[in-house]
């Protein structure tokens, strides 16, 4: 599990095909890196991957066709900014929100607009995760964790502080690009639930 809170930016170093699908290697860029395990999972622009293989200022890690299809890793290019959050351990305070790291979609970027000091973002999401968004609620974009400010038909916007562009990889992606999406788990259980509920109401 991640909080959404980025650690570091990293960039794509390398990618390799390896028995029909891929190695990627990461510089570790400003992620605090003197204690990785091998074996620790690692949220990559929001995607949890498992190191298998790091030295002093990179790891590796490999991601299967199924990553490939349902994430950005696979079109990114050598040398793309990448966000970077060790997994959560126990004691960590929870500043973000629970990230499972298993990406819902892929959004895009419609829009940038300063408002004050901040940026106003506005995303284009697929019509299936527009029902988990809403107003106020918390959505993980590339891995950070933030809040919807207004949702409608097409999409959702939020607001970053300056703080979050300039210690994300959000300081060099641009309008057109796309994005990982990973809904709120909250929303998840809750249509689980009430879909559980519903199935017990119509066998009674």
């Amino acid at each position: 599990m991640f909080t959404g809170i980025i650690e570091g930016v990293g960039r794509l170093a390398a990618r390799e095909p390896q028995g029909g699908d891929v190695r990627f290697t990461f510089a570790a860029g400003t992620l605090p890196f003197e204690d990785v395990r091998l074996g620790e999972s690692i949220a990559v622009n929001g995607v949890c991957l498992t190191v298998v293989a790091f030295d002093a200022a990179s790891f590796q890690a490999d991601a299967s066709n199924e990553t490939l299809a349902l994430t950005t890793l696979g079109a990114l290019p050598v040398g793309a900014a990448l966000n970077l959050e060790r997994a959560m351990r126990p004691s960590d305070r929870l500043g973000g929100h629970l990230v499972s790291g298993h990406v819902d979609g892929i959004g895009r970027v419609l829009s940038v607009h300063d408002d004050a000091r901040a940026q106003r973002w506005r995303f284009a999401a697929p019509a299936p995760l527009l029902k988990y968004i809403a107003k106020k609620g918390s959505i993980c974009v590339d891995g950070v964790s933030l809040t919807v400010n207004e949702v409608d038909a097409e999409g959702f916007e939020v607001a970053l502080i300056p703080h979050t562009v300039a210690h994300t990889r959000f300081a060099e992606t641009a309008v057109g690009e796309a994005v990982n999406l990973e809904i709120d788990l909250v929303a998840r259980y809750v249509e689980r639930l009430l879909g559980a509920r519903g199935g017990e109401g119509a066998g009674a």
